[in-house]
């Protein structure tokens, strides 16, 4: 795949930026810089001359950035003086009204997490995912054998979001004809409000997530005056934990599961792709040796890192590296920039499917708030990849992929391929 003479000197000259920027100038959150897939270069040199990084000024207000792994981690472990909670700002670096937070068990702290986690954490217990991974192998066949041959089309509309869709339809038993709906809320919920974004306005992203919750809301009574089921919308309509959410609650919690059963899965899949395309040697690789998807699998994860960050707020004032967090701070942990690190990951830059340690990443986040669903987006990359290679000799990425304009989701829109005849 190759760019455009006009675009790689666009970029060489973004990444020159980035080496001659005083330190003092950098906003590695900006938006722009991960939609141009350009933001490499800002953490490089930030974890070597500036791992606790302060940024003054950007669209997202003054914030602390942490860029190497074993820093992230125990900011991420250090629940005293870093809160995930949504009355203080939440997870994202990306500060919403006070008055439209929604709390959900990621954005919440030590002892109240626990008991609302607990309450989805059998959907992803080894006796489940060995049920649905039946269900999700006939699923991805179905979707595999209705690909054209030998004809352009996009990777993310028609397997991607397909596939990451209909197994958040059947998580929630949601109702199969409105299943894309999902996917919009998801990118709903997630998206940066601007004139060319999916929403204009924080009042119409609102409205959309409104009529979420009302349709939820008819699910749920129908699942509390039912016997309980194995849903995810059951499960937390008989639990002592989630039942009695308030409307804030119980909107978060769903934003929340649909972002993360969405969102990740979804572009760790098309990034998946896109990845074995620019490493031709790893692609021959796989194909010559399908056993390698056990470690294909954590390896694609790390090298995509489909959420860049998450973020907490300083409880107190505290000394860290040597700098000075003071209370109410934003302090913003780089996934995306952790799973690049040299000192904790090696050769970081290089995708190898037969990596030694490959679970050695920082993707699904560290500590208690590790993703929930982690097993169950490794089980659905490992058996779409299965059937990838039991049906096609190759697939070809056969255009530049749109990345998503955001510094939190870290995504692909489109995916142009074509399936060799």
């Amino acid at each position: 795949m190759h760019g455009t003479i006009e675009s790689t000197a666009k970029l060489e000259a973004l990444r020159e930026r980035a080496s001659s920027l005083p330190l003092e100038q950098f906003d590695p959150g900006d938006p722009e810089l991960f939609r141009t897939d350009t933001f490499w270069p800002y953490f490089d040199r930030l974890r070597r001359e500036d791992p606790v990084h302060y940024c003054k000024d950007s669209m997202f207000g003054p914030y602390w950035s942490v860029t190497r792994y074993n820093d992230i981690m125990e900011i991420e472990t250090n629940h005293s003086v870093f809160s995930s909670a949504s009355a203080l700002g939440g997870i994202t670096i990306r500060d919403i009204d006070p008055d439209l937070r929604r709390e959900s068990f990621i954005s919440m702290d030590p002892p109240r997490h626990a008991a609302q986690r607990k309450t989805v954490a059998p959907m992803f217990t080894p006796t489940h995912l060995d049920n649905l991974a039946l269900s999700i192998r006939t699923r991805s066949a179905e979707c595999l054998d209705k690909l054209p041959v030998g004809q352009e089309f996009d990777w993310v509309d028609q397997v991607s979001i397909e596939l990451t869709t209909q197994m958040l339809a059947v998580l929630f038993d949601f109702p199969w004809e409105d299943r894309r709906k999902l996917t919009r809320w998801s990118d709903v919920a997630t998206t940066i409000p601007g004139p060319d974004g999916l929403v204009a306005t924080e009042e119409e992203r609102m409205a959309e997530l409104g009529e979420c919750a009302a349709y939820f809301a008819r699910l749920w009574k129908e699942r509390a005056e039912q016997p309980p089921k194995s849903d995810l919308l059951s499960m937390m309509a008989h639990s002592d934990a989630t039942r009695h959410m308030d409307a804030k609650n119980f909107l978060g919690n769903l934003i929340l599961l649909i972002v993360g059963g969405n969102d990740t899965t979804r572009n760790t899949m098309s990034g998946s792709l896109l990845a074995l395309s620019q490493h031709p040697e790893q692609y021959r690789k796989l194909r010559e040796n399908p056993a390698l998807l056990d470690s294909f699998v954590p390896e694609v994860i790390r090298w995509q890192t489909p959420l860049a960050h998450m973020r907490r707020t300083a409880l107190a004032d505290f000394e860290f590296r040597g700098k000075q967090i003071k209370k109410g701070d934003k302090v913003v942990m780089w996934y995306v920039s952790g799973n690049r690190d040299a000192e904790a990951i090696e050769k970081p830059y290089d995708f190898i499917i037969d990596r030694a340690r490959p679970r050695t990443h920082l993707s699904f986040g560290f500590g208690i708030h590790r993703c929930v669903g982690l097993r169950l987006a490794e089980l659905q990359l490992k058996i779409i990849w299965e059937e990838i290679l039991n049906r096609f000799d190759h697939i070809d990425v056969v255009g530049e992929p749109k990345r998503v304009y955001s510094s939190f989701v870290k995504g692909l829109e489109t995916l142009p391929v074509k399936i060799a005849a």
